[in-house]
């Protein structure tokens, strides 16, 4: 069967992220969409992940000398136009026919930071030619066969990316109910991969996960730092024993995800984590963050809460869908613009002030809290 999606290129007409989704649904196929917005089981996680920004509250500033605040922020000598960077998503042509070479070139129009999947639908030098030096890093899907690891190395440090971003907690793949129902197996390839996943096109979820090597242990951090000579960010930690061991196995950075809500569900939301991860990091290594960022005032309680950086990834791939390259820079354009309004109406004129901010404890009754199952889609 033909797997029509979208061809779009050109400015979107919306109000939020939300508004992106429900457009997105009406031109990404149904098998495709409900890959890329379901989460795991009863989607629990999934929704606490937005629900959960709501257990802190931001203060309101006055008389703060604060005007025009600045999103800049320079992290490891490059010099980004906002803190929010894109997330490693799969095949972006599931969204868009343009693919990830619509999603680079948005990212690098808002001058921030592109991360590439290892399941990406494009090969790395179409991608990095599109960055045109816009900071690249890449999440690695560990392969069994060391010798294929080597490979995809060599391969990334040909494309001068500057951090390997192991993906640790995705060793199976979580209860993708919705996908089951969709009968979804992917109608693109995945050229990266394609060593150890052949034909990747018309292969189930599962099957890709089962590619991928299952037991991951702090050996494999130490081999990837030391093979690339790369810093390395262990994406997947929600708990000071996690981080502790990643550390010690020499990692750079901590990226604090729990993949969307698509992993294991009846988990606790990523902001809640972020909380527990951030003291136990103690500023050691740069903290990334990602799943659940909908709005600015999450990107400022995240980086109050101890990111550094935060990853955004369904509403950029919304966006793609909608818009190509335009539509992605739009959807980081949107939440950053609410970003700096949040940072006016808190008092802090940078990124360095917000993440001197203490957040104040939710005394309210989180029933008067938004039904999220409004958002369900799917």
């Amino acid at each position: 069967m033909a797997f029509h999606t979208s061809t779009a290129e050109g400015p979107i007409d919306f109000i939020n992220a939300f508004d992106l989704e429900q457009m997105a649904q009406k031109v990404i196929p149904k098998g495709a969409f409900g890959y890329i917005a379901s989460g795991a089981g009863d989607t629990f996680t999934l929704h606490e992940n937005i629900r959960s920004f709501n257990h802190k509250l931001i203060v309101p500033h006055t008389l703060r000398d604060v005007e025009n605040p600045s999103t800049e922020t320079i992290f490891n000598g490059d010099t980004l136009s906002s803190p929010l960077i894109m997330a490693p998503v799969a095949a972006h042509k599931l969204a868009n026919v343009q693919g990830e070479i619509a999603s680079a070139k948005g990212v690098h129009e808002f001058g921030s930071l592109y991360t590439t999947s290892s399941y990406s639908s494009t090969d790395l030098p179409e991608i990095t030619e599109t960055l045109q030096g816009t900071p690249h890093w890449f999440q690695f899907y560990f392969s069994k066969d060391d010798g294929i690891n080597r490979h995809i190395m060599d391969h990334v440090k040909e494309q001068g990316i500057k951090a390997i971003v192991l993906t640790a907690d995705a060793t199976v793949g979580g209860n993708r109910e919705t996908d089951a129902r969709n009968g979804f197996v992917f109608p693109v390839g995945m050229p990266i991969v394609q060593e150890y996943l052949p034909d990747g096109a018309g292969k189930t979820m599962d099957f890709v996960y089962k590619s991928a090597k299952q037991k991951l242990s702090p050996k494999d951090v130490e081999f990837i730092a030391q093979y690339s000579g790369l810093p390395v960010y262990v994406k997947g930690p929600q708990s000071k024993e996690d981080v502790d061991i990643a550390l010690s196995a020499g990692a750079s950075g901590i990226w604090v995800t729990n993949h969307g809500g698509r992993q294991l569900d009846g988990g606790p939301a990523a902001f809640d984590s972020l909380q527990e991860v951030a003291e136990a990091v103690d500023k050691r290594v740069p903290i990334v963050f990602d799943s659940g960022i909908r709005r600015g005032q999450h990107v400022f309680k995240a980086l109050a809460s101890g990111a550094d950086l935060v990853a955004l990834g369904r509403p950029a791939i919304y966006g793609l869908a909608l818009g190509g390259s335009i539509g992605v820079r739009q959807a980081f354009e949107k939440i950053n613009d609410e970003l700096k309004m949040v940072m006016q109406l808190a008092g802090t004129q940078t990124i360095e002030d917000v993440k001197n901010v203490t957040l104040r404890h939710n005394p309210y009754d989180p029933s008067v809290q938004y039904d999220v199952n409004e958002l369900r889609l799917y």
